[in-house]
């Protein structure tokens, strides 16, 4: 007759076992020291919160993250203690959004650390559906700070570029602005002594003084016009992409640089695409670089004697969807030098998701080219 009692595990099967719980534990805890590691390294820090009792469970770097104590509890209200002011009406309505709703979370919020520092968090959240009634999440607490800061004197360096461009672009226009704004000034002088002639004649011209006083405000109204773009184009600003017809905003600015060229004996021919789609951009900044484009193709021709100084400016469609503009000229070629003063070019060009380069031509002269996305239609 079978016994039908179990028999008592051997001693050394009693051993294997706690041997067997032993490296266990020990592989737990080498996993967990290691995933702790990995957390420290990326600064993340994970949780899990049942939204109903306000149940967290963090792991710690989450209290490093935050500058809690470990050996706190860890609420809501704590971690909303180090949440800064001004986003603590989100972090609340965020928490009370999914508390009866299973959503995910994927928001970024600064703390207020105790020095008075700020710190940036990227806050990720799953629901893992519900438990008995009650919605339960996992989710991640990582320190974006390093990447905020990062693109903050990002744009900072971006901003004092552009502004140096302008600055630069004003030096170039110098010249011309001395040209440009004399000749108005000179006419509303000239107008205002012919207005003040012909009222004191004796009868006075009235209809002499109105044509004279229309004449100085047209010129007036020349200068402003004048001015007025020479401030949008040095003013520091944020960038303002709009839609434009890169065609118009060359015209423009090769009108601004119109006496410079006059003035060295340069002969400019355009070709435009009748057809040319729209670009999208900033309008003054892509200004700029025609501008630059245009002054150093100037300074190449003008030690030029032997043949004549041609600038051809021209718009094209480009491989792809993009649009193409080309400065090309008969000067002394592509030089070391020139490298060196594309670089703020080809920085805003770069911003606008295009391209610039440049080459010697077979022959005299050198060519500089940059493309733009072309705007999809609507």
């Amino acid at each position: 007759m079978a016994n039908s009692t179990k028999a008592a595990l051997p001693s050394y099967a009693l051993a294997a076992i706690v041997v067997n719980r032993a490296q266990s534990d020990e592989a737990c805890n080498r996993i967990e020291a290691f995933l702790a590691k990995i957390q420290r390294t990326s600064a993340t820090g994970s949780f899990f919160w049942r939204a109903a009792t306000a149940e967290i469970a963090a792991s710690e770097q989450v209290y490093r993250i935050f500058e809690l104590d470990p050996a706190l509890p860890l609420t809501l209200e704590l971690m909303a203690s180090r949440v800064h002011p001004d986003d603590l009406p989100m972090f609340h309505a965020l928490f009370e959004q999914v508390r009866n709703a299973d959503s995910d979370v994927d928001v970024e919020l600064r703390l207020r650390i105790s020095d008075g520092s700020v710190k940036y968090l990227r806050l990720m959240a799953n629901g893992i559906g519900e438990q008995a009634g009650e919605m339960e999440y996992i989710g991640a607490v990582h320190d974006v700070t390093d990447l905020r800061l990062s693109e903050e004197a990002l744009g900072q360096a971006r901003a004092a570029l552009t502004h140096m461009a302008r600055l630069t672009t004003l030096e170039i226009l110098t010249p011309s602005i001395a040209h440009e704004v004399t000749q108005p000034l000179a006419g509303i002088m000239t107008n205002a002594h012919t207005c003040l002639r012909a009222l004191a004649a004796n009868p006075p011209s009235l209809d002499g003084a109105r044509a004279a006083a229309r004449r100085a405000l047209r010129d007036v109204e020349r200068a402003h016009e004048l001015i007025t773009r020479l401030r949008m184009l040095v003013a520091k600003k944020e960038v303002t992409p709009e839609s434009l017809d890169l065609n118009e905003a060359i015209r423009e600015a090769v009108g601004l640089l119109s006496s410079e060229l006059q003035k060295h004996r340069v002969v400019v021919r355009t070709e435009f695409a009748g057809d040319l789609p729209r670009v999208r951009g900033d309008r003054l900044q892509l200004q700029q670089v025609v501008i630059n484009l245009l002054a150093n193709s100037l300074e190449a021709m003008s030690y030029v004697e032997d043949r004549p100084r041609l600038l051809l400016i021209k718009t094209d469609r480009h491989e792809g969807a993009q649009v193409c503009a080309t400065v090309r000229d008969a000067g002394l070629g592509f030089r070391p030098r020139d490298a060196e003063r594309l670089f703020i070019s080809r920085s805003i060009i770069e911003r606008h998701s295009g391209s610039l380069w440049a080459a010697s031509n077979v022959g005299s002269g050198a060519t500089f080219s940059f493309a733009l996305p072309a705007e999809p239609k609507a």
